[in-house]
């Protein structure tokens, strides 16, 4: 009912495309703004650079990069935008060497993004810094206009929740890949429908590279054209397999520890949110600070989502795009099955699983009108606004130093 209510708003929004990407920009930009005040206005600290790690890789650090130190609860020094920049900057030189300090086992194969990022780490390390900013934000404007000629009138106007996702928005607010890798989908994805099948293959090879999830919607297409039995498409399908492989071969070859296997070490069903409640009871029995709560209770809204995107596919006529039904449940299989440590422990982590839900669902919608939605885009317009708190008034200042 609140969802109908809203509808004169998404139509205007629809009408108005120069007002919906300025509130995309004025949206990124306010979080853009708010993490860089706390770090003296610092580009580089959005890279998220860890003392230790730079301290290892100093010939490849920014001369006065923002560099974090190692404290209680952020997993380490720096966050995983600094794997990406620093994997980029070999690919910058033209050769393959793995950045010293980080685990190559499950951060390797995803070269996608490092590979788009040293198209402007030839102009030097600033410039790599600069390009992770342009891929995030440009592919996801672009994306956008190439998912609105994918859907009808009735459902374009909700195609500004794909823009202003909060999911999205907090990838790009730590510059790692996953609006990335879902942006490059995306425009996959309108060439497969349009039959264009070579930059189909290209980008959807790109997108898995960038990272795995991508095949969360492949995946799902390759099924669908093996019911129908287009077997032109099982092969077009088929094949942006080819370019992975190779690399997954190559990496074989290269890392003697390498094995392809590492990620279902990271497969723990339903640990991380069990885990995640009771360290919200541990919390509010200690009479912690309220700002602490705040931190942690900045959560809850995605386990609350987790649950509407269980119930969400088996909505409506289950026989409309149930390509996209079984690409939203491998979605919501791989945030059940997050660990603690590594997903639930951290917002970020685990808010940006739920990156590729929002187009999913969207293409979705497009198929089948009667979807039960409402419940899932209020509370992802609920979680936009919680982040945009958590990142103005709540996430603290962590302790740095600007370079060495």
């Amino acid at each position: 009912m609140i969802l109908k209510d809203l509808s004169p708003i998404f139509l205007f929004f629809n009408s108005k495309q120069w007002l919906t990407v300025f509130s995309f920009f004025l949206v990124w930009g306010i979080a853009t703004l708010g993490y860089w005040k706390k770090y003296e206005w610092n580009p580089s600290s959005m890279v998220n650079f860890g003392y230790e790690f730079a301290l290892q890789n100093q010939k490849e650090t920014p001369e006065k990069a923002v560099l974090f130190k190692g404290e209680e609860g952020d997993l380490g020094a720096g966050y995983d935008g600094q794997i990406f920049y620093y994997f980029s900057r070999p690919l910058s030189e033209f050769n393959l060497n793995w950045p010293k300090g980080f685990d190559e086992s499950y951060r390797a194969p995803r070269i996608g993004y490092p590979l788009l990022v040293a198209i402007f780490g030839f102009f030097g390390k600033p410039s790599a810094i600069f390009g992770m900013y342009f891929w995030n934000i440009s592919l996801t404007l672009v994306s956008y206009f190439y998912l609105r000629k994918l859907l009808n009138a009735d459902t374009k106007p909700y195609a500004i929740l794909y823009l202003l996702s909060p999911f999205a928005l907090g990838s790009y607010y730590v510059l790692v890949s996953d609006s990335v890798m879902v942006s490059i989908l995306i425009i996959a994805y309108y060439y497969y429908v349009k039959k264009n099948y070579i930059p189909f293959i290209l980008f959807s090879s790109l997108a898995i590279l960038t990272k795995e999830p991508a095949l969360f919607l492949l995946f799902p297409l390759g099924l669908a054209a093996l019911f129908r039995k287009d077997w032109k498409r099982m092969v077009v399908v088929g094949s942006v397999l080819l370019i992975p492989v190779c690399w997954h071969l190559y990496l074989a070859y290269r890392f003697p520890n390498w094995r392809p296997g590492r990620l279902t070490d990271f497969i723990l069903p339903l640990e991380g949110l069990i885990s995640y409640m009771e360290s919200i009871w541990r919390l509010l029995g200690s009479g912690s600070h309220w700002k602490d709560l705040a931190r942690l209770l900045s959560r809850f809204p995605l386990v609350i989502l987790f649950f509407l995107g269980l119930f969400l596919p088996f909505t409506g006529q289950i026989r409309k795009g149930w390509e996209f039904r079984i690409s939203f449940l491998f979605i919501m299989f791989m945030v059940g099955t997050a660990g603690y440590y590594h997903f639930w422990s951290v917002y970020e982590n685990v808010s940006r699983m739920f990156t590729l839900s929002i187009p999913v669902l969207l293409l979705l919608l497009n198929e089948d009108r009667t979807i039960r939605k409402q419940e899932y885009f209020l509370m992802t317009l609920l979680i936009l606004v919680m982040f945009l708190i958590k990142v103005l008034l709540i996430s603290r200042q962590l302790n740095y130093q600007v370079g060495f």
